[in-house]
């Protein structure tokens, strides 16, 4: 079934099932408008969560009903909440119009799109249950616009039990010739998945399990900070104290992490953000499948802390899957 009609925002609710919307009527908390007639949002009755099939099928939204603005960061293709992958050899491109500021440059599709260029959905759904699913052509970061030879799915839909926690799978299918210029399978850092959120959530944590938390303090980057959080989970907070947490059982290597840009700014399309991403290792060759799954889970540290719990009691042995 096909979502989208001109001007019209398809929500799945928990409760209600699907509802159809005019984008300048639709509200997710007290007034609170979601100014878009592309997003398709998932709603728990407390937390909503977003798909924009014009910024490549990515999570652009993400609110609840005690932060009731938008917390992900969509200023460009690369921010977003999106899967992002690396394989092969550095090349030099410039000649073929490879951006200068990411040259050379592995290949490294991306969800949202390359430099200046957002990536193609060419599918968007419903799921039973309820839940999202999407199916993108995504776009090759360091250039201004060309399609990776790759295919990314996504899953998207409420951890069972838990109306405040988001639960994503993700698949990504290399599609390259074998004999492609970037070679063989190499080990690289992939990130599972990249987030940015805004500029306000600014605090960020590690959870240590059973309430504990440990503060990560990281200067303007990029560079990008790192830390190793025991149980695979990092929150971001704001001022008020209400935060995100990410949780992605499946990463093995220390985490990304910091701000971009000065200021506490809440816009979602601002310059400044926050960065979290989770880190795996894995080699992905021309033609290697490699899926995993994580959660994302809003609210305060006491509630953060207690869903964070029970998600390494049930998922701490989660892996990704690579088939080559």
């Amino acid at each position: 079934m096909k979502l989208y009609l001109s001007n019209v925002v398809v929500i799945f609710s928990l409760a209600c099932g699907v509802v159809a919307v005019p984008s300048d009527q639709l509200t997710v908390s007290e007034g609170q408008q979601i100014p878009t007639d592309n997003l398709a949002v998932l709603d728990s009755g407390g937390v909503s969560v977003g798909i924009d099939r014009r910024k490549g099928g990515a999570i652009s939204w993400l609110s609840w009903s005690d932060y009731p603005r938008n917390a992900v960061n969509h200023h460009d293709p690369g921010r977003l909440i999106q899967q992002s992958y690396y394989a092969g050899k550095s090349l030099d491109r410039t000649a073929e119009g490879q951006s200068k500021s990411w040259s050379p440059w592995t290949w490294n599709p991306i969800q949202g799109g390359g430099v200046g260029s957002w990536a193609r959905v060419t599918e968007l759904k419903r799921l039973n249950g309820p839940g999202l699913y999407s199916e993108t052509i995504p776009k090759l970061w360091d250039m201004p616009d060309e399609e990776a030879q790759a295919l990314m799915r996504q899953w998207t839909t409420f951890e069972p039990g838990m109306r405040d926690v988001v639960a994503v799978r993700c698949e990504f299918v290399s599609q390259r010739e074998l004999d492609n210029r970037w070679g063989a399978a190499v080990p690289h850092h992939q990130e599972l998945p990249a987030c940015y959120f805004t500029r306000n959530f600014d605090v960020v944590k590690s959870y240590l399990g059973k309430g504990r938390w440990r503060e990560e303090v990281q200067p303007e980057g990029p560079p990008w900070g790192k830390a190793l959080p025991p149980r695979n989970a990092m929150a971001v907070f704001n001022s008020q104290r209400q935060g995100i947490a990410v949780f992605s059982p499946a990463t093995s290597q220390q985490w990304n992490f910091g701000p971009h840009g000065s200021g506490s700014s809440e816009d979602p399309t601002a310059g400044p953000c926050m960065h979290v991403a989770p880190i795996d290792r894995a080699s992905l060759g021309p033609k290697s499948v490699y899926s995993y799954r994580y959660w994302l889970a809003v609210g305060t540290e006491a509630q953060l802390a207690m869903r964070l719990d029970s998600l390494w009691q049930k998922y701490s042995g989660d892996r990704a899957e690579v088939k080559k």
